[in-house]
């Protein structure tokens, strides 16, 4: 049985945001589905057809948007029925509920408590930042508003995710977006590039810069480097420790091949990839079977697609096995070979000619017995 996890978006791609960068909210196929919610009966199938087809001894499934708390506390209460229902012996269920935490309030937080949820709140560090690009569809500004979610999700016991997005407005502002997410000391912090094109193929202006990116990401190193080593996890830093310690990484975009990320929409149709949710990536349905569209030969295809269009430059690249190539869909940088690299690529590199030695020099001490109290000062020295 293939291995697999469900991003499943039960209010497809409605939203009660409208951030000027959002991807998915204009999403090719959904604005019909707008304001519709995922039946109880789709929800069911979608959590039995899980069960039954995946061979990892964790299910994981991440409820996701546009904003999935506007399904309502009641669909996850019987979601997580339905997972206990259905489960099979000697598994587990994992749950992850993605938030612009705008509707957490206290019944909220009750219940993500009690069912183990893991929860991640976007917040893009700065109430400057944040409300540059993260207005409510009347406009109004949300920072205070997220940052009460995550306030109130501490005092109920959880420590939320915090995913920043990385806007030329964020790099530009690196030190001080990094120091407000760590001073709410949940401790994990993904940072995510935001990378945008108009009709015309052009990059937009509120992506962020190869130059940028890479500027970004040495100073947010530096900040946690010698500052909050083991108090504060950042995922690109733990995904990258992770695979020179030479184990695989746990992010998709960092792995050999893609295509184990399944998209469930709230009509229960499925795709390939949350960035490739249009029509000639749907993969089937949950009417016409999970494992029918997950072992399909075109999602088959779509995964090893990632290593077989490796560039050139890719291939003889040191770095090859921190990245592999990056996410497929924004490879469209034109390289001086004429092959499409990563638009990113020279940041990425920037950050790995700077981050890596430090990485395996504090791997080696960690090995050696060094807290990182110990590390920060011997490195700092």
């Amino acid at each position: 049985m293939k291995q697999f996890v469900i991003m499943a978006k039960p209010v497809g791609s409605y939203c009660n945001m409208s951030c000027s960068y959002c991807y998915y909210l204009h999403a090719e196929n959904l604005q019909d589905l707008s304001r519709m919610t995922m039946t109880e009966e789709t929800l069911e199938q979608l959590i039995q057809c899980y069960c039954e087809t995946c061979g990892s001894d964790v299910l994981s499934i991440t409820w996701h948007g546009g904003e999935p708390a506007l399904a309502g506390l009641d669909f996850y209460r019987k979601a997580v029925s339905l997972e206990k229902k259905y489960l099979p012996a000697g598994k587990t269920f994992w749950n992850s509920l993605q938030t612009n935490g705008l509707l957490i309030d206290d019944a909220w937080c009750a219940f993500l408590k009690e069912n183990h949820f893991d929860v991640g709140v976007s917040i893009d560090g700065t109430r400057f930042v944040h409300d540059t690009y993260r207005n409510d569809r009347g406009g109004e500004d949300t920072y205070r508003r997220a940052l009460s979610a995550v306030e109130r999700l501490k005092k109920h016991g959880i420590r939320p995710d915090l995913l920043c997005t990385v806007t030329r407005e964020t790099a530009e502002n690196a030190k001080s977006v990094y120091r407000a997410l760590s001073a709410l000391d949940t401790g994990w912090i993904q940072f995510i590039p935001i990378v945008r094109r108009d009709s015309s193929g052009n990059v937009t202006e509120d992506s962020v810069t190869p130059s940028l990116y890479g500027k970004f990401l040495k100073t947010v190193f530096r900040e946690w480097f010698f500052h909050d080593l083991g108090r504060i996890n950042i995922q690109l830093f733990a995904e990258t420790a992770l695979t020179l310690s030479g184990k695989p990484s746990n992010v998709c975009w960092m792995q050999k091949t893609c295509g184990n990320v399944i998209v469930c929409e709230q009509d229960g149709s499925l795709y390939a990839c949350d960035h490739f949710v249009r029509q000639s990536h749907r993969i089937g349905s949950l009417a016409e079977g999970m494992e029918t569209a997950v072992t399909s030969p075109f999602q088959t295809e779509f995964g090893l697609a990632k290593e077989k269009t490796l560039s050139r430059q890719c291939r003889s690249c040191p770095y090859l096995e921190l990245c592999h190539g990056c996410c497929p869909k924004d490879r469209f940088r034109i390289n001086a070979d004429g092959e499409p690299v990563y638009y990113l690529c020279d940041g990425l590199l920037d950050f790995y000619d700077y981050a890596v030695p430090l990485l395996k020099k504090a791997m080696a001490y960690s090995s050696g017995g060094k807290t990182p109290a110990e590390i920060m000062k011997l490195l700092k020295d």
